[in-house]
């Protein structure tokens, strides 16, 4: 029994061996923490302004585009710019905005639009600094050591996606919005203070500086690269379709159970964090594309099943399992990300994973709220749901290199493995 309880339990080779890694970590679980309790109090307060199932949706449309453009030019920039540099001063706009919603939230009136904008500049920030983070952990991490980190990484954005939202209903409900919008700001602060401390990341010798060329070098590898692609598209059928984050309020109202709210939000992360924190396992698997497709379709047979269904406390378990789904396609995603594409690449690639991994919920909140708007709410989110199972299962027939891909023999994960292998002894 203790041999098997180890061997579900996470790898923390990558906490132990490296300094920077825990440091981004524990900055990660932080700011994570606040947010999640912006992404409850946002939408609630704009279903409270507006009672508009469209409106909540919209804040996905307005999102949208700064995620597009800036995640793509975010990457060049990770590419050719101290990559611990850039996350810091993002980091630091996202804490300015929060405080800018906590300062409207305490207007007597608050306004709908600065919500929207804000809503607008936080995906700009977000996207700039995502593929800085995602390039910066290979550098930190040891080759074999990826799906242990991506297991953590899962397991730090869990943790704050479950305790988040469950504790943004209570504050929500209990103390008002502001404290909520309070809460996130201090989180900001909190985790500046571990980046400043990461030693700095400066842009490879090999790397292009940030233009439309160097975007374009970067789609050309990305699209030259079928296994990855299908990564990409898997994910956003996934989300775009399936994602049910922007009617959860009103799925609350129907069932009655107003007090669920948070819950809801948390169920999907805690599905995650389960799987996270069973993750041992993940290293021993090599058909990371394999996995990748069967967890997708699983997210949408869960999410599908949600629709149909009367009780909470069943919505709660399906959202939850879901959840898991979802973080099992997230874990081998990554390791195939970071464990195949050069360095020199990877920001400019984590620029085009951001938009697969985030441009698919922005996509989702507005189909989800639109369809309701429409159609009603369970049949856009029954419907939603089937549609993803059934795009997975086309997808997986049109990609045979997702299906077949395998890190012991890949040719991209080979040639990765004996860099890393010739540049340690050059460290040391």
């Amino acid at each position: 029994m203790p041999r098997v309880i180890s061997a579900l339990l996470p790898d923390l080779a990558p906490w132990r061996a490296s300094v920077d890694f825990r440091r981004l970590w524990k900055a990660g679980l932080i700011s994570n923490f606040g947010s999640f309790l912006t992404l409850v109090a946002l939408p609630v307060q704009l279903k409270d302004l507006t009672e508009s199932t469209a409106a909540v949706g919209a804040i996905g449309a307005v999102e949208l585009l700064p995620l597009i453009v800036c995640g793509l030019y975010g990457g060049a920039l990770a590419d050719a710019l101290d990559k611990r540099r850039l996350i810091l001063w993002t980091e630091a706009g996202q804490g300015l905005l929060s405080a800018l919603l906590l300062l409207n939230s305490l207007l007597p009136g608050p306004a709908i639009w600065p919500l929207y904008a804000v809503a607008a500049l936080s995906s700009a920030l977000g996207a700039v600094q995502r593929p800085a983070l995602d390039s910066l952990w290979p550098r930190i991490v040891a080759h074999d050591d990826m799906p242990a980190a991506a297991s953590l990484n899962s397991l730090r954005w869990t943790v704050g996606g479950v305790a988040g939202p469950a504790l943004a209903g209570v504050v929500v409900a209990c103390a008002g919005l502001g404290w909520a919008y309070a809460a996130d700001v201090l989180t900001f602060a909190v985790s500046l203070a571990y980046i400043v401390r990461i030693a700095a990341s400066p842009a490879a010798h090999e790397a292009a500086k940030p233009s439309l060329r160097a975007i374009a070098e970067g789609a050309r590898y990305a699209w030259s690269r079928k296994e990855l692609l299908g990564t990409y598209v898997v994910d956003l059928a996934a989300m775009s379709l399936a994602m049910p984050l922007a009617v959860l309020p009103f799925l609350a109202d129907e069932l009655h159970a107003d007090w669920a709210l948070g819950l809801m939000y948390a169920s999907i992360p805690a599905g995650a964090l389960l799987v996270s924190l069973t993750s041992g396992w993940a290293s021993r698997v090599h058909r990371h594309g394999l996995m990748v497709a069967l967890a997708a379709a699983g997210w949408g047979l869960s999410i599908a099943a949600v629709g149909v269904t009367r009780d909470v406390w069943l919505v709660l378990l399906l959202l939850t399992v879901g959840g898991g789904f979802d973080m099992v396609s997230g874990i081998f995603r990554s390791a195939m990300w970071n464990q195949t594409i050069p360095d020199e690449l990877r920001g400019r690639l984590a620029g085009i994973e951001l938009l697969s991994y985030s441009v698919g919920p922005q996509l989702g909140q507005v189909r989800a709220g639109g369809l309701a708007a429409w159609t009603g709410l369970r049949t856009s989110v029954a419907c939603g749901g089937l549609a993803c199972a059934g795009a997975v299962g086309l997808l997986a027939l049109c990609l045979p290199g997702l299906m077949t891909y395998d890190a012991r023999t890949n040719e991209h994960a080979v040639r990765m493995r004996e860099r890393r292998a010739e540049a340690a002894p050059a460290k040391a």
